[in-house]
């Protein structure tokens, strides 16, 4: 009888511990991810690439901004959903490397004298 009561309160006291664990999470972290989230969604709605999105909001979780992308990006093919065209602030512009290739002129001069 007693075994069984120990197996019981063992039991219920383990069914708690996921509710432990959330009364213990940080509320500033769960708002931080629900916000990069939502704008992830926002991006996909304003026809954003994931791309562009990472740049506006370099300080979103970008594994959360991708959920929230690609939630919205199932979400608006199933309801046939057209994207907005963005009216905001613009993706800033690709960064280009621009490589030139010249001699130093004064490695010039002593390959030539060799």
């Amino acid at each position: 009888m007693k075994s069984r009561l120990i197996l019981l309160a063992l039991t219920l006291s383990l069914a708690g511990c996921d509710l432990i664990d959330q009364l213990l999470a940080d509320p500033k972290g769960a708002q931080r991810i629900a916000d990069s989230k939502a704008i992830g969604s926002a991006c996909r709605h304003g026809m954003r690439s994931i791309e562009d999105c990472y740049a506006l909001n370099e300080k979103a979780s970008k594994a959360a901004v991708f959920d929230g992308w690609k939630e919205m990006d199932q979400y608006m093919r199933d309801n046939k959903i057209e994207g907005v065209e963005p009216k905001g602030a613009k993706a800033p512009p690709p960064i280009e490397e621009i490589i030139t290739e010249t001699k130093p002129k004064g490695k010039a001069k002593a390959d030539a004298s060799h």
